[in-house]
């Protein structure tokens, strides 16, 4: 007879417990958390860039930038946009846990600020399985990845409330067929709020900015 033992199943309990905690802090003082997934190089830190100026007239956003090293390019950038940024090393570890944005919260001078920014290590496996404490999961995919993503990754794709699909710009130089990638999207999620972007160029982050804009009023 096999004995099993929860190992996974307590961890993440403690991890969600941890999360609440987070969430009431957030609700608290009225803050909004987006919490960032999508593969290297897929944009993340650019969106970040975009959502920070564009906002940070109107209200203070913090965010907080996790990672599997020591290097802060990414927080730093945000900063420079003007968000009060954390660098987070995980420790060699795939993604973001509850209790590292806890810690990275309280490195934080939270008056003022509106936004949460969360953004995740890139992986499109382990941190959907990791609540933060966000509102909600945000995941950007973009077209040089290829468009058969939701059909290799169907957890991350349908555990998400909202979808960005970046570089668009690219479309034309690929054989990303859009048509095909929102299929597998909609199986998955439907009626998935989606933006097709490019971070690069501006192309619908007007759009998405306004989203937001929506969900913080």
């Amino acid at each position: 007879m096999t004995t099993r033992i929860p190992v996974v199943e307590k961890v993440l309990s403690a991890n969600d417990s941890i999360a609440a905690q987070t969430r009431a802090l957030l609700d608290s003082r009225r803050i909004l958390a987006l919490n960032l997934m999508a593969s290297p190089g897929a944009g993340k830190t650019s969106l970040v860039e975009r959502t920070v100026a564009a906002l940070k007239p109107d209200c203070g956003v913090a965010m907080i930038n996790g990672d599997t090293s020591e290097a802060a390019f990414d927080a730093e950038r945000s900063q420079r946009a003007g968000a009060r940024s954390v660098h987070v090393n995980t420790g060699g570890k795939c993604h973001l846990e509850a209790a590292m944005v806890r810690d990275a919260l309280g490195l934080i001078d939270l008056d003022g600020v509106r936004l949460l920014l969360i953004e995740n290590v890139g992986n499109l496996v382990c941190p959907s399985s990791w609540s933060l404490g966000a509102h909600l999961n945000v995941l950007v995919a973009s077209v040089p990845e290829g468009d058969d993503k939701p059909y290799k990754y169907p957890k991350m794709y349908s555990g998400v409330g909202v979808l960005l699909v970046n570089k668009i710009d690219l479309i034309p130089y690929t054989d990303f067929r859009l048509d095909y990638f929102t299929r597998g999207v909609q199986t998955l999620n439907p009626g998935l709020v989606t933006f097709p972007v490019s971070c690069r160029s501006g192309e619908g982050l007007d759009a998405w900015v306004a989203w937001v804009r929506a969900r913080l009023a």
